[in-house]
């Protein structure tokens, strides 16, 4: 087991990426905090116990400063220690800047760059003892434009930089931070978000696809492999990974 009696904390673990990212670290040993705005990571939790893992589940919105906090030190209650942070929450709200009302710009830069800083800011302490790491979750996104994506995209450049400067913090203190860099992911988010676009579902779909140059979407398992392989390789720091099917070229 890669990760055993290793201690994460996953932020946005209800579905997609954070639930895959859950269970496969539990799957190589980990003991996981997971955590949601929603009751949604209650059942991710349940899933790992049931395979024999060990899991709690806090509920908590990683944009207000007391809930962040919360999230850390029932880990601590329950494990002792912190070894991992995947900042995994995040939200996406449509709108061009003229479009886009300024709620949603708030609550897009709270929850994708406020909610890292929170959560990393309690858990800092920890991972020094631990000499342990940070994975941020951007977006491909953060390196190329598109459409109607103001805030969203605005919010994972700004967690692209906030992740260097933090590598740049704590690298003498033996943490090493890094981000991923996803592209469009078949989670229940995007099933969601295709929805709401209203028209014909598959041909809206068909438009997500027609971005990755390989001709797919991606999976939430392919993103949290690459999640594992930041962790595992003790040479990277300060980097982005790009997980995006060929989108950012």
């Amino acid at each position: 087991m890669k990760l055993k009696d290793k201690v994460a904390i996953i932020t946005g673990a209800g579905a997609g990426i954070g639930e895959a990212t859950a269970i496969l670290f539990a799957k190589e040993g980990a003991k996981i905090c997971c955590n949601s705005i929603s009751k949604s990571a209650l059942s991710v939790s349940e899933q790992i116990k049931n395979f024999g893992g060990e899991a709690i589940f806090v509920q908590a919105d990683v944009s207000i400063e007391e809930e962040a906090k919360r999230i850390v030190e029932k880990t601590i209650e329950n494990f002792e220690k912190i070894d991992i942070l995947f900042n995994n929450a995040g939200i996406v709200l449509g709108g061009s800047i003229d479009t886009i009302s300024t709620g949603d710009w708030d609550r897009t830069m709270a929850v994708n760059v406020r909610g890292i800083y929170l959560v990393s800011k309690y858990t800092i302490p920890y991972l020094k003892k631990a000499k342990g790491t940070i994975i941020n979750n951007s977006s491909i996104l953060a390196l190329k434009g598109v459409k109607d994506r103001a805030a969203y995209t605005a919010s994972k450049g700004a967690v692209l930089s906030l992740t260097r400067a933090m590598a740049a913090d704590y690298v003498e203190d033996k943490v090493r931070i890094n981000a991923i860099c996803p592209g469009t992911t078949d989670t229940p988010s995007l099933t969601e978000r295709i929805k709401n676009r209203g028209g014909d579902y598959e041909q809206v779909r068909q438009r997500y696809i027609a971005r990755q140059k390989m001709g797919r979407l991606g999976t939430p398992q392919e993103i949290a492999e690459g999640v594992l392989f930041l962790i595992l390789n003790e040479f990277c720091t300060g980097i982005s990974l790009s997980i995006d099917g060929g989108m950012s070229f």
